[in-house]
C-alpha cells in the first residue's frame, strides 16, 4: 500500500507522528515529509531521523497557501496536527478554532486540488459528545472530514477520520506528570470514579495504518481499546503515595465515550474496531456488508466499556515513559 509512496504528516514532530514515522521507513515509501511550525522540533527530529527519505517543510496548517506547497506530488496524508491541551483551548478558544477547525478545511481543499489519493485525520474520544471546546472544535473538523467526500467531484481524493483514546505517554499527558510529582508523596486526582479509554502509540499507528488500507472514504474509525481508571494508574505509577481530591476541571469529563448512542445506529461492530458510517447518499452500506449492526441504545463508553486494565497491567504500559 505504501510501496513508491509520498506520505506527509501534519503535526509530525509530534508523539504520534515521530512513531508513525518510524514505523513507515520501514517500508518502500519514496518520501516522507514532516509538516510542522517548530523549527526547533525540526532540526532536533532531523538529527535522529538521517533517512534519505525524509523532507522538513516548516508550516502551519492555518496557512493554505503553504499547505498548497506542501501537497504538491503527495499520495498520502496524516493530519496529526492540532492543539489538544483541554485547558489551553479553553483559555484560547478561537485559537483552537483557527488550528483545529479551519485548519482542518485548508486541509481538504489542499488535499482535493492538489489530487492528494488518501486523507487520514487523526481525532480524539473528546469529540464523541463534546463537553470542552477541544472536543468541539475535533467534532467539527471530523464532520468536514467525512462531507468532504461529497465534494472531491471527478477527483480520487479519499477522506477518512481514526478516533481514539488517551494514549500512554504522549506529550502533555498524565503519566509523564504523575512520574514527575510521585517523590512529592502525593498525587492530585480530580475524582476517583474518572475512568479513560487507554492507547500505546504503537496500537495507534498501526490502527492508522489498518484504516489507511481499510478506508472508502467517510468512515470513522474507533478501535476497541481497554479502560482504566485514574485512581488505578495513580496505584500502578506511585504505590506509596497519598491521594489528593482536587476536583473536575474546567472542560473535563467523568468519562470519555468515543460512539454515542445516534452515532450506533448507523455504526457496524467488527472484532477490533468500529466504522461510524458517514450519512449521506453517496454511501452504500454494501461497503461495510461485513460488519454487524450494534444493539439499540448501544454506546462506546470509558465506563462501559468490558475490557479492562489491571493495575499490573498499567505498570507495565508505563514502565518505559520518562
Amino acid at each position: 500500500m505504501l510501496k513508491g509512496k509520498t506520505i506527509l504528516v501534519t503535526g509530525g514532530t509530534g508523539s504520534f507522528g515521530k512513531k508513525f514515522i518510524k514505523e513507515i521507513l520501514q517500508e518502500e515509501v519514496k518520501k516522507v515529509i514532516v509538516f510542522s511550525r517548530d523549527e526547533l522540533k525540526q532540526y532536533e527530529m532531523a538529527q535522529e531521523f538521517t533517512d534519505e527519505r525524509m523532507r522538513f517543510f516548516i508550516g502551519d496548517v492555518r496557512d493554505k497557501d503553504r499547505l498548497y506547497r506542501a501537497f504538491d506530488g503527495v499520495d498520502i496524508v496524516i493530519h496529526a496536527a492540532a492543539l489538544k491541551h483541554v485547558a489551553a483551548c479553553e483559555y484560547n478558544p478561537f485559537e483552537a478554532v483557527k488550528t483545529n477547525i479551519n485548519g482542518a478545511q485548508n486541509i481538504i481543499e489542499a488535499a482535493i486540488d492538489r489530487n492528494v489519493e488518501k486523507v487520514i485525520a487523526l481525532s480524539t474520544d473528546k469529540a464523541a459528545s463534546p463537553v470542552n471546546l477541544y472536543g468541539a472544535t475535533k467534532l467539527a473538523s471530523d464532520k468536514l472530514f467525512v462531507a468532504a467526500n461529497s465534494y472531491v467531484g471527478d477527483k480520487l481524493t479519499k477522506f477518512s477520520v481514526v478516533r481514539y483514546g488517551n494514549v500512554v505517554g504522549s506529550r502533555g499527558s498524565v503519566v509523564p506528570f504523575f512520574k514527575r510529582i510521585k517523590d512529592t508523596g502525593n498525587i492530585p486526582i480530580t475524582d476517583v470514579r474518572m475512568t479513560r479509554f487507554w492507547i500505546t502509540l504503537d496500537q495507534g499507528v498501526q490502527f492508522v495504518l489498518d484504516s489507511l488500507e481499510r478506508m472508502h472514504g467517510g468512515e470513522i474509525f474507533v478501535p476497541k481499546i481497554p479502560s482504566m481508571t485514574v485512581t488505578d494508574l495513580a496505584e500502578a505509577i506511585a504505590p506509596n503515595c497519598e491521594i489528593d481530591i482536587i476536583g473536575i476541571r474546567p472542560g473535563e469529563k467523568l468519562h470519555e465515550a468515543m460512539i454515542m448512542e445516534d452515532d450506533a445506529r448507523h455504526t457496524k461492530e467488527y472484532d477490533s474496531y468500529f466504522v461510524i458510517q458517514p450519512e449521506f447518499p453517496w454511501w452504500t452500506e454494501e461497503l461495510c456488508a461485513d460488519g454487524r449492526a450494534l444493539p439499540d441504545n448501544f454506546k462506546y463508553t470509558s465506563d462501559s466499556n468490558t475490557e479492562w486494565l489491571s493495575i499490573n497491567e498499567l505498570r507495565k504500559l508505563t514502565e518505559e515513559v520518562k
